[in-house]
């Protein structure tokens, strides 16, 4: 069961009273952050204030600029290390140019925000299945090359004793795969991890692959793998479909100076419906990137993003 997201804004609002979560002990941090950042029996009370800590720091990046500025502040993870967090409240305000008792709204505002986040979080975190589940996996598309070039960087956890193959195999549209037209064109070469004893083509798709790693895993034991994709062709969108649980996903795409006319955001859409899903409205940056990350990923729903040229 998830935590509730007034439990989790009330033990905000008393991290925050105190020293903040820079300075905090485990055992001022309560049951439902525990239950939300996903802290266990097994963790050690260094781990217990990491997990918290790197928790928070990323479902902040989905807070406006201001709410952001002040939660992180208040609790301590951003601005100045100060005991007090009347010295924390009057940095928002001079950071966020505003009186101190905007800067206060600012910063309830965050925390209830956050502390939704949180919630929500904890309540969709999937359960991990299958012989090994993904913990992290970060994808760097490049469409600004000859032919799409994707590094795809995976943080995998065993779940089984002895596991001496993962099995990577995935529809078109996963998360280690470019979406292509042919599967001959396809070429994969692993930078670290193992190796590669083989792919499986069925007809015109490239349906996964089988990975070795260097020695059997043991149970809970985590393994990185890096992975580099060539192709000469890709469908117009890039998503991941987990098959098990999948913690965190982060995608990088590079159009450069291609800029396409739409980028959507995809998350939680069914795979059947991608090319018939617009998504959210996504903006290039100046080096014309598009950079998105998901969290507590549902088992065998797409997540990532789609384009127009």
């Amino acid at each position: 069961m998830g935590s509730s997201a007034e439990d989790c804004e009330a033990e905000l609002k008393r991290l925050r009273r105190n020293r903040g979560l820079c300075l905090a002990r485990a055992d001022e941090i309560g049951d439902a952050l525990r239950t939300a950042c996903g802290v266990t029996s097994d963790d050690t009370p260094t781990r217990t204030v990491q997990k918290v800590i790197e928790a928070i720091t990323l479902q902040a990046q989905w807070l406006g600029r201001e709410q952001r500025q002040a939660a992180l502040t208040a609790l301590g993870l951003s601005g100045p290390e100060s005991r007090f967090l009347q010295n924390r409240q009057a940095w928002v305000a001079q950071a966020i140019d505003r009186d101190i008792r905007t800067a206060r709204r600012r910063i309830d505002e965050g925390c209830a925000e956050l502390a939704l986040l949180l919630a929500e979080g904890s309540e969709t975190a999937a359960t991990p299945t299958g012989s090994w589940h993904t913990e992290r996996m970060r994808v760097l598309l490049a469409l600004d090359q000859p032919s799409p070039e994707a590094f795809v960087f995976r943080s995998v956890v065993a779940c089984n004793e002895s596991l001496d193959e993962l099995d990577l195999a995935t529809p078109l549209t996963a998360s280690d795969q470019m979406a292509i037209h042919g599967a001959d064109d396809v070429k994969v070469d692993v930078f670290a991890g193992g190796t590669l004893l083989r792919t499986r083509n069925g007809s015109s798709k490239l349906n996964g692959l089988t990975l070795r790693p260097p020695e059997p895993l043991r149970r809970g034991q985590k393994h990185e793998i890096a992975l580099r994709f060539r192709a000469a062709e890709m469908l117009p969108h890039y998503v991941c479909v987990p098959k098990s649980a999948c913690a965190e996903f982060a995608l990088t795409v590079r159009f450069g100076t291609r800029t396409p006319r739409m980028v959507g955001l995809l998350e939680k859409v069914f795979k059947n419906d991608l090319r018939s899903v617009t998504g959210t409205p996504l903006e290039t940056d100046a080096a014309g990137e598009v950079h998105v990350r998901f969290r507590n990923l549902q088992p065998e729903f797409a997540y990532g993003i789609r384009w127009e040229r």
